[in-house]
């Protein structure tokens, strides 16, 4: 599978999600969003709203990040609160310990809650950790953040010791979701075969902080 420079960077969301993140840090990452033709932003919510000219790139943060261990109310206020300041698609942790649990009716309630608590028209991303979970679990929480409601569901935060994106996972998800759901494949993703891989293993979305290096790498035709 080959994709042009172009082709590559509507795929991607290009983050920002270290806890020293400053707005200057934001701005920068919006100015290089723009520059590489990249789908989206993504940063914390602290960052929102964010200032800087964006031109069609749009704005993604995250809610319940990154532990996932936050009560259902609280992930769905603060999803509430990213959608006012202007986020277009709010990329939310599950609790992890309902997957491992078999808790699919948990897992259904806190996502409907936060489907719930955005306006129709934003986007919900469901972060599933799938590196710290077994194929089972994994299939149990993408059946869940489907039948809540959710148009997407992705992989990783980057932040748990289990790592983050396989091809492996990223193919299961798409298998469970079929071909009407997202997923994006985030966390360990920097370089341009790695992403192309994910892409050909059912991503339709990928989470990058190396959006530049691995777009320079991308044929421009």
């Amino acid at each position: 599978m080959t994709l042009t420079r172009a082709e590559l960077a509507k795929y991607i969301d290009h983050t920002l999600l270290a806890v020293d993140a400053t707005p200057e840090q934001v701005a920068a990452l919006a100015a290089e969003a723009l520059s590489l033709g990249t789908f989206s932003i993504c940063v914390s919510p602290s960052q929102l709203p964010v200032s800087a000219p964006l031109g069609d790139v749009k704005v993604a943060t995250v809610c319940g990040f990154p532990s996932g261990k936050h009560a259902p109310e609280i992930k769905a206020a603060e999803a509430a609160l990213a959608c006012a300041a202007g986020a277009d698609e709010v990329d939310m942790v599950i609790d992890i310990g309902l997957a491992k649990a078999g808790n699919f009716a948990g897992l259904v309630g806190e996502i409907a809650a936060v489907r719930g608590n955005m306006p129709a028209d934003r986007l919900l991303k469901v972060i599933i950790e799938s590196a710290a979970l077994t194929d089972e679990e994994i299939v149990l929480a993408c059946q869940a953040a489907v039948k809540a409601g959710a148009q997407y569901v992705k992989t990783s935060t980057g932040f748990h010791p289990a790592g983050g994106a396989s091809e492996h996972a990223v193919a299961l998800m798409r298998a469970t979701v079929g071909p009407d759901i997202g997923v994006k494949a985030s966390g360990g993703i920097r370089d341009y075969a790695t992403a192309v891989a994910m892409i050909a293993a059912g991503a339709s979305r990928l989470g990058c902080s190396a959006s530049a290096a691995i777009l320079a790498a991308a044929p421009l035709a």
